[in-house]
């Protein structure tokens, strides 16, 4: 009886082995562990050279035919001994106050990745992602923001989620899955100069599972923060898991700043929340003030979950204040919530005496989560003087 039981359990593992074989691929959730693997996927790209990511329709643009035509042929100059197919309109411009649809994809697929390297000031382009037939979008966010750039200068990134490479090179490999349309636009609010704007959407057009969720993107800025608390996102609906945050935070008093405790209250939680960190730093993957015990300075770090990667010191003369940008993508932790989630993080430091500094700190936001859809409507976005960081 025992040897057969044995050989029946073989014969089950033998044939689960066989049916997972057999299952097709779809393409999405790359690893190292898969990239052998064939599928039936399709593979898409949509650029200024492509704006349709149609098979067969890249590099069509002509620079004698298409060289008066805005955002169909501006590089023609450069291209006009060359002809069709040589970098004739590898960018395009937006002008002030203009919107631009970047990509429109009929689906079922998933962008798989975002390159982008956009002029000008970084808080005033404004990022928004739609899926399906959402008239309200899942993504709404400046672009330096939701790469983790809020400070409109370059710091380098390296991460699994989101890298910024030199020299304003902006990537994310956020997994965005969509079944019947994706659209991307990108509008300019600056009403004083128009921006260029390079960049790649790589997508796969697959069938997606039913337990996929929609990816989301919001931004808030606390200006200064109200009570020392700032909320990251409120208002979730939904079954999901949130996924990412990002920090822009200016300090505005002169101590150490980041004593502060996030806290997530998800599925009914009112005054306590289930889930409470330590301490921003402690958040943030770092400890004890996120200091260089050689050099008592502020040290920065990029990581593949986790960073502080940048941090702006005062000069003396026009940096009057000290900033920091961190990130934590809860990759392999994400925090999962059945029914609604509100996210905020104290603003906290240190007064002479050993007492808590309740702060009026100045601190941006970009949060990231997965759920299903509907959502609900996000707040306004602030006004573009609320959404700008001065700077000489």
């Amino acid at each position: 009886m025992k040897k057969i039981n044995v050989l029946l359990l073989a014969f089950l593992l033998l044939s689960f082995w066989a049916n997972a074989q057999r299952y097709p691929f779809n393409g999405l959730d790359m690893n190292m562990g898969n990239l052998s693997r064939l599928s039936n996927a399709q593979s898409r790209s949509i650029s200024p050279e492509n704006f349709t990511g149609e098979k067969g329709k890249g590099a069509m643009a002509d620079p004698v035919r298409d060289k008066d035509v805005r955002n169909k042929a501006n590089a023609a100059g450069p291209a006009k001994d060359l002809g069709k197919g040589w970098k004739v309109n590898p960018f395009i411009i937006v002008k002030p106050g203009e919107t631009v649809t970047i990509a429109e994809i009929d689906g079922p697929g998933a962008i798989q990745q975002i390159w982008m390297t956009p002029t000008g000031n970084w808080r005033f382009s404004i990022l928004r992602m739609y899926w399906d037939d959402e008239k309200e979008p899942s993504v709404e966010c400046p672009v330096g923001d939701f790469f983790a750039s809020a400070f409109n200068e370059y710091a380098q990134l390296s991460s699994l989620a989101v890298c910024v490479n030199p020299g304003s090179a902006f990537n994310c490999y956020w997994k965005m899955p969509f079944r019947k349309k994706a659209r991307i636009t990108l509008e300019n609010i600056n009403n004083a100069e128009e921006m260029r704007l390079y960049y790649q959407i790589n997508y796969t057009l697959t069938e997606v599972p039913e337990d996929e969720g929609y990816f989301h993107a919001q931004f808030r800025r606390s200006n200064p923060t109200q009570g020392s608390i700032h909320t990251l996102v409120d208002g979730i609906k939904g079954k999901g898991q949130y996924v990412g945050t990002y920090l822009a935070w200016r300090v505005n008093d002169n101590c150490w700043w980041g004593e502060g405790e996030i806290k997530f209250y998800m599925d009914g939680d009112k005054e306590y929340p289930t889930i409470c960190g330590t301490g921003t730093e402690d958040y943030f993957c770092g400890s004890y003030n996120f200091e260089n015990q050689k050099t008592h300075q502020y040290q920065e770090f990029t990581t593949p979950y986790a960073g502080m990667h940048q941090v702006i010191r005062p000069d003396g003369l026009y940096r009057a204040v000290t900033a920091f940008g961190l990130y934590r993508w809860h990759i392999l932790d994400p925090v999962r919530f059945e029914k609604d989630l509100k996210v905020t993080i104290q603003d906290l430091g240190w007064r002479h005496d050993g007492r808590y500094n309740n702060q009026k700190s100045d601190i941006s936001s970009t949060t990231f989560w997965y759920q299903v859809e509907p959502h609900a409507k996000f707040p306004a976005l602030p006004s573009k003087d609320d959404l700008e960081i001065p700077r000489w």
